[in-house]
């Protein structure tokens, strides 16, 4: 599988003249990076609103890492609260096929505990599946399969942990040279226990989740309530656009979406759309042409009917008849890569309470606990646990 390319770091001063003890410096698309001097960066590979990424090596131990650097986290306090989500989150996470953050730098403090900007260390991966799926790379059926098999194998993980990804997408599937698949960005992740309704049932904010074209239709018709299936409709999405090298639901707005899937998957029968409860959303869904829908042998006639029948059954629109996570590991597509042994759920449930209203000076102070946690023998005061 390819790789990225990226400009290369070059050495550079500090911006403000000022050396930090333990720190170096060094410049990658006119960022400057202040990074410990056990991490020298290489070149950059990716850059986006989040900031930038590049690619370096630890000379204690050899390790290749990736070194992504937040720009002024606290400008923006929704930004900053996902930060402080992927924080507490990785923290606690382990497995195979989720990426994972094994160093944050400790920022040099000002009075009163003031920081600008944040660095995380990840485990280094080549590229990442939106750019293979672009790419002239062929694809066979075993590789489908095996991206396929590690994606719902970290979503499992995932999942018995109480986690909603809630953004899963290609470009946030990193892969390596060996296909191996991590899963990445936790900024919008929550946990199914964060807040309850009376009706005891999760409650969720109704804010932005889920790039649209992976939207399950529950998010798209604006319900208050969903779960771990939202994850799953996401997953179809990711596979139908690995089988087809291009994304299956390209909608400009929510109402274009639903009118898409509507076309895909048929004209829905009204037992299954009783989980719509907005009466505007149901009575648009009602309004919708009539749609027998597109049979997927036809859109994917190269693929393996397997593969099909397991996205049929993940790409269902009524949530409470999709496909489970654990149910899809099971499905014959994938028989000859179930390893029991190494599916063990986490040994606890996470639940990640982190007051959505809480302002910049919280949000900073709970950010170094979460940083200090890293660096236990120069912080052996710090708190493990969620508070």
């Amino acid at each position: 599988m390819g790789s990225n390319c990226g400009e290369t770091a070059t050495a550079a001063e500090p911006p403000n003249g000022v050396w930090a003890p333990g720190k170096h410096y060094y410049r990658i698309w006119q960022t400057v990076f202040e990074v410990d001097r056990k991490y020298i960066p290489i070149k950059g590979i990716g850059r986006g609103a989040y900031g930038v990424v590049c690619s370096s090596v630890n000379r204690e131990t050899g390790e290749r890492v990736a070194i992504k650097k937040i720009c002024d986290v606290f400008g923006n306090r929704v930004d900053a609260l996902r930060t402080l989500r992927e924080l507490r989150l990785l923290r606690h996470v382990r497995h195979e096929n989720v990426i994972g953050l094994t160093d944050v730098m400790i920022p040099p403090l000002q009075a009163g505990g003031f920081f600008k900007d944040v660095y995380l260390v990840y485990e280094l991966m080549d590229t990442d599946l939106h750019h293979i799926i672009k790419s002239s790379q062929s694809l066979s059926n075993d590789h489908s399969k095996y991206f396929l098999f590690q994606l719902l194998r970290g979503l499992k993980y995932l999942h018995s942990a109480n986690i909603l990804h809630r953004d899963l997408k290609p470009g946030n599937l990193l892969v390596n040279a060996n296909c191996d698949l991590k899963i990445c960005d936790f900024g919008l992740a929550r946990t199914t226990t964060t807040t309850r309704g009376g009706n005891n049932e999760p409650q969720f904010m109704t804010e932005y989740v889920v790039t649209r074209w992976y939207r399950a239709p529950e998010l798209l018709l604006s319900c208050d309530n969903y779960g771990t299936s939202i994850d799953v409709w996401s997953v179809g999405c990711i596979f139908a656009e690995i089988l087809g090298r291009k994304p299956l639901f390209q909608g400009s707005d929510c109402l274009s979406q639903l009118r898409l899937i509507i076309a895909v998957l048929g004209t829905q029968p009204e037992v299954d759309l009783q989980f719509i409860h907005n009466p505007k959303a149901k009575k648009f869904i009602r309004s919708l042409p009539f749609s027998r829908g597109i049979c997927f042998s036809s859109m994917f006639s190269d693929a393996d009917p397997l593969a099909l029948d397991l996205l049929r059954r993940m790409l269902v629109f009524d949530p409470s008849k999709r496909i489970t996570v654990s149910e899809a590991l099971q499905h014959p597509y994938l028989s000859g890569l179930i390893d029991p042994t190494s599916n063990v759920p986490p040994a606890h449930q996470f639940h990640l309470d982190i007051d959505e209203s809480i302002g910049e000076v919280v949000i900073r102070e709970l950010m170094l606990r979460e940083i200090l946690c890293y660096h236990r023998l120069e912080a052996p005061y710090c708190v493990n646990t969620f508070y």
